[in-house]
């Protein structure tokens, strides 16, 4: 008889219980008193359990009802959430988002803009990846993405549009002790090729063979920001960090800001794009996504 059970009574259930009275529940459900009474006790029949007590003027749960009061509860959101996403999707909402963004695009932007995300599209989850260089465009080219939040790369795929989000301030730094830092003035580039610069490198083959920022003909190469950031202050190379990164660290001393010829004063300013296929381009979700990230210059802080 349990397969028999209805998402009527459930509800019934539920609002008695919230109301206390099966008089109360049957006027917040707009329906007679006896019709609230008999969907509970048919309820209480088909599960052979006892969910109020009715010995008093005022129906009160049984210790078997309160437990079950929780399940029914979880019953009902589930229903609901799935009747809310499938109405998404047949409006023509994703039924789930995947993104892919850029290392250094600043993280807090992207929690800020899931915030709202989560409240605007409560039935959309969302998967995100964070790559770096040309291994932001891999997933949205091979279809486990639906966009991506990109830097700039020398050769983008033709087959992408992209659209302009933000900007990055990104700046050359070195750990206070590192011989780069003491020097004084502009460095030219003749005394940075004796240091060892720090690179990311690209774990896509889409910028292989092209050389992005690399100054020093000595290079150590790594596949991580955060590996970068950690030798970075270990004073294992000199490199470039996206300024929201190493923010604090040179606030404290830790790491110097290098003044490098042919790099403006204060450093560079990343442009930062959403890209998606021009033959697949995002859905209500991803279209919101994208504006959302777009209002980051005013509601996160890209640069100081």
């Amino acid at each position: 008889m349990l397969d028999g059970v209805s998402l009527d009574q459930l509800r019934t259930f539920i609002a008695a219980a919230d109301e206390g009275s099966f008089s109360a529940a049957a006027r917040k459900l707009r329906r007679a008193q006896s019709v609230v009474s008999d969907l509970v006790s048919n309820l209480e029949g088909q599960i052979g359990v006892a969910l109020f007590d009715r010995s008093a003027r005022y129906p009160k749960l049984t210790p078997a009802g309160a437990a079950l009061l929780a399940d029914a509860r979880g019953i009902v959101r589930g229903v609901d959430f799935m009747k809310s996403r499938a109405k998404g999707m047949a409006a023509g909402l994703e039924p789930e988002l995947s993104a892919v963004v850029d290392v250094f695009f600043p993280i807090e932007a992207i929690t800020e803009a899931a915030k709202d995300f989560r409240v605007r599209f409560p039935g959309t989850p969302l998967r995100l990846y964070v790559e770096a260089l040309g291994g932001v465009y891999q997933p949205v080219l091979d279809g486990r993405a639906s966009l991506g939040i990109v830097g700039p790369v020398p050769t983008a795929p033709s087959s992408m549009t992209s659209e302009r989000v933000a900007e990055v301030a990104f700046l050359m730094v070195a750990a206070r002790d590192h011989p780069l830092a003491s020097f004084s003035g502009i460095i030219p580039k003749a005394e940075l090729a004796k240091h060892i610069q720090l690179v990311l490198t690209d774990r896509s083959e889409l910028s292989a063979g092209q050389e992005v920022g690399v100054m020093s003909a000595s290079t150590w190469r790594l596949a991580d920001l955060f590996a970068k950031h950690a030798f970075l202050l270990n004073g294992l190379g000199w490199g470039g960090m996206p300024l929201h990164a190493v923010q604090a660290d040179i606030a404290s001393g830790r790491l110097v800001v290098l003044e490098i010829e042919d790099v403006p004063p204060g450093g560079l300013s990343l442009p930062m794009f959403a890209v998606y296929r021009t033959a697949d381009p995002p859905g209500p979700a991803g279209r919101w996504l994208i504006e959302r990230l777009q209002q980051c210059p005013r509601k996160a802080s890209l640069h100081t």
